[in-house]
């Protein structure tokens, strides 16, 4: 038998929720007798069901079975369609702030020449940008596992080469004929009130004066010019 402080834990979500299946609603409810909690979440006691029913029609709501398990089962009185749809927005939000993270594999052998090398770093370089990690793999056959010094050379040589943009989240170990590494990418979150300077900007950027004055509204403080390369005017 249910206490009174177990039905207000599963009517306020601390207890047992209600069923990850659809629960029995209504018409549906086969049990003769149940608790009831009302539409505000007030205990209102033992009810047989069909009187439970009226309640709930009388207040154009559903009689819902949440706990089914309890003896007498525990009911409450909702708008199920509500409460459903509800659920459902609860459940997308979730989705929307969950933050999936892939897991890519390449696969490297102890003698890789360089070509192949290049290749494959390029791959791993497209993984870390796309937000993955990379588990890297060196496959040992045969007697190649005496010179595992090689794969682990490959290893730090491709975890020094890919640097700047990840970082080594497993450090090289051994499982069975394979040596493995995890490479996870570096988040790179831009600093708050930081502006880049118009210097900054033009830099290095070929452009003659009249793209400049269609393009980049400019003071004398900001560039630099002479007499000989900017015509100007006395309303300018």
């Amino acid at each position: 038998m249910w206490s009174d402080a177990a039905v207000v834990a599963a009517d306020s979500g601390g207890g047992t929720p209600i069923s990850t299946t659809e629960p029995r609603i209504n018409e549906r409810i086969r049990a003769p007798r149940c608790r009831l909690i009302g539409a505000e979440g007030e205990q209102l006691g033992i009810f047989n069901v069909s009187d439970a029913l009226r309640v709930a029609d009388d207040q154009s709501l559903d009689l819902v079975e949440i706990a089914p398990t309890a003896d007498p089962p525990v009911c409450r009185i909702m708008d199920y369609s509500k409460f459903k749809y509800e659920q459902a927005m609860k459940a997308k939000k979730a989705r929307k702030h969950q933050t999936t993270v892939q897991v890519k594999e390449i696969k490297f052998r102890p003698k890789i020449d360089t070509h192949d090398y290049e290749t494959k770093k390029r791959h791993v370089v497209r993984f870390l940008e796309s937000g993955a990690k990379v588990k890297v793999t060196i496959m040992f056959r045969g007697r190649e596992m005496v010179h595992a010094e090689r794969g682990l050379a490959i290893l730090e040589r491709l975890a020094e080469d890919v640097k700047d943009m990840s970082i080594v989240e497993s450090q090289p170990k051994l499982e069975g004929r394979n040596m493995l590494m995890l490479l996870a990418p570096v988040k790179k979150e831009p600093v708050k009130g930081e502006k880049v300077a118009a210097g900054d900007v033009l830099e290095d950027v070929d452009v003659d004066d009249e793209t400049l004055e269609a393009e980049v509204e400019t003071t004398e403080a900001d560039v630099e010019t002479t007499e000989a390369e900017v015509e100007t005017t006395d309303a300018e």
